[in-house]
């Protein structure tokens, strides 16, 4: 992927769906971005934190297969309405589950996991937000099995691309954009990152990138031509 990508807020806010609000800022631009330079038609994406199915709508219109796993049922049935029909899915489940509910080969991984701040956050992102148990350090820790898995489900030479910002709340900045490249770093080779030039400030954001990982020698081991 290039570097920096350009983005304009207005595009962001005549595609969220109904129902997100302004905490969803993963653009269908930058899908298709990563999708144009990782995939191929027929390829299969996956999506471990699927949310409004940003990434299972712009993988189907793309020709490619696609998965998602998506905690919420009510937004299951969002995204299921959203699609029409076809190789692509949505699995309602937990993503800390996620070996068990997906079978790979996948050939790319593009997903904007759920965001913590460091400090007064009380809500726990991988329950929904829903509970009240959320622990920085043990929610880190989760985002790194969950990429374990999905190291195991990536084919040779396969990608993930991660969609994560720093965060700021009441002047402090959070480093989730670090952090969460240090865990996933653990499992996958960290290949590129990307930062993500908005047009203007988004709320609770410091800024805003794309990670992009491989498999272990997926830099030596490019894709083959279909």
């Amino acid at each position: 992927m290039k570097p920096w990508l350009y983005l304009r807020v207005a595009d962001l806010f005549a595609e969220r769906p109904e129902g997100a609000d302004e905490d969803v800022h993963y653009p269908e631009s930058l899908v298709e971005a990563a999708l144009e330079e990782f995939t191929s038609p027929g390829d299969l994406v996956l999506d471990p934190f699927a949310g409004f199915g940003t990434t299972l709508v712009v993988a189907e219109r793309m020709g490619r297969r696609a998965i998602g796993v998506e905690l919420l049922p009510e937004r299951v049935e969002l995204i299921r309405g959203r699609l029409s029909g076809g190789e692509v899915a949505v699995v309602q489940g937990d993503s800390r589950d996620l070996a068990a509910l997906v079978d790979g080969p996948v050939d790319l991984c593009m997903t904007s996991p759920p965001y913590m701040s460091a400090t007064d956050h009380p809500e726990n992102p991988l329950n929904a937000y829903e509970t009240l148990d959320g622990d920085y350090v043990a929610y880190l820790a989760e985002i790194g099995d969950i990429f374990r898995q999905v190291a195991g489900l990536l084919r040779p030479g396969g990608h993930a691309v991660v969609n994560v910002a720093n965060v700021e709340d009441d002047g402090v900045i959070t480093p989730l954009a670090w952090d969460m490249g240090r865990v996933i770093s653990r499992h996958l080779v960290l290949q590129q990152e990307t930062f993500l030039c908005w047009d203007a400030l988004l709320p609770g954001i410091s800024n805003d990138y794309c990670l992009t990982f491989g498999t272990a020698g997926s830099a030596e081991a490019p894709r083959p031509a279909s």
